[in-house]
């Protein structure tokens, strides 16, 4: 079973401002003269870290990771003003010609594979291939299983710690209340939210990890917590700023390039059946099931299935 690569430093880091509000952290690691590839991090709202370096072979690829608006290094944190996908789009394509690349080589779990199928179909020249985990296709039906209608039917005990903040005439939607309890003014309301958010997609997320325990998952530091719970409501409640059925009404956009799509058997965040239909509309792409994967990619099982991935993908583009 493949492992992730060694830890490696970046050679280069960089802030830049993308607009009046905003400024973007990025990094670079591995082989500057290698097969250029960029790291979406999901959430939204998350941010990268040094492990998302160590999916990719440090001789061969040329790595570069960002972390999206509001998220992480870049700043304003937490920041929702000029912040859409859109916005990120445009973020990426400012990263990819300060840096003077011709084409990368897209590689996003969960939002980051939304975000990297947008990226494609509005600059399909710049795309070489895509690898894409736990798809999250960003329709109603996506947003409705983690937050009221699907995941709750296998966490019912933690999804009634989550629903109680919702007064019972609004549980319809719940993205809609805890969205107004973190963007209103009473900061003890807002904190309270954002854990509760927290603990719910955090037991989703982790339940097929062994070394966690969902009973007494806790998140880390609240202020953190708020900020990416800020961007994540954020963009649910707007519907991830995309037209419904967007991504799959759009795949004729997409570039003839390689791509590799896999997904957990077992991911009750993000469901096969996103990655199943995605891969039915891209008849040349190829589907990897992992079995025994949930979510995550630092899941063993998942870890060997997105190394590989990697690998193949080098062999083949290089």
């Amino acid at each position: 079973m493949r492992i992730l690569y060694p830890e490696i430093q970046a050679f280069q880091s960089h802030h830049i401002s993308v607009d009046d509000c905003h400024q973007i952290y990025f990094e670079q690691s591995g082989n500057p003269d290698g097969l250029p590839v960029v790291f979406l991090h999901g959430g939204p709202g998350s941010g990268s870290n040094e492990n998302h370096r160590r999916y990719f072979d440090p001789a061969r690829y040329h790595i570069i990771n960002f972390d999206q608006r509001g998220c992480n290094r870049s700043t304003p944190n937490g920041c929702t003003e000029k912040n859409t996908s859109q916005d990120l789009l445009k973020d990426m394509e400012s990263i990819r010609q300060y840096l003077n690349i011709d084409r990368w080589l897209i590689f996003g779990g969960s939002w980051g594979a939304t975000l990297g199928l947008l990226y494609a179909e509005a600059y399909r020249d710049k795309v070489s291939g895509m690898i894409l985990r736990g798809t999250f296709l960003a329709r109603q039906a996506d947003l409705d299983w983690f937050v009221k209608a699907g995941a709750n039917r296998v966490f019912p005990d933690y999804w009634q710690e989550f629903i109680q903040l919702v007064p019972e005439d609004e549980r319809h939607d719940p993205v809609c209340v805890y969205h107004r309890y973190l963007h209103g003014t009473d900061k003890q309301e807002q904190a309270a939210a954002a854990r509760a958010w927290s603990i719910w997609a955090g037991r989703v997320v982790t339940y097929m990890l062994t070394d966690v325990n969902p009973d007494s998952y806790e998140p880390g530091n609240i202020e953190q917590v708020i900020n990416e719970v800020l961007i994540e409501t954020h963009y649910a409640r707007n519907v991830y700023f995309i037209k419904e059925n967007q991504i799959l009404d759009d795949i004729k956009l997409l570039p003839d390039v390689p791509v590799t799509i896999i997904h957990g058997r077992l991911d009750l965040t993000c469901t096969l059946d996103a990655s199943w239909k995605l891969h039915q509309a891209m008849p040349g792409s190829e589907l990897v099931i992992v079995r025994d994967g949930g979510h995550l990619a630092g899941e063993a099982p998942m870890v060997d299935a997105l190394i590989s991935a990697t690998d193949r993908m080098a062999e083949l583009l290089i």
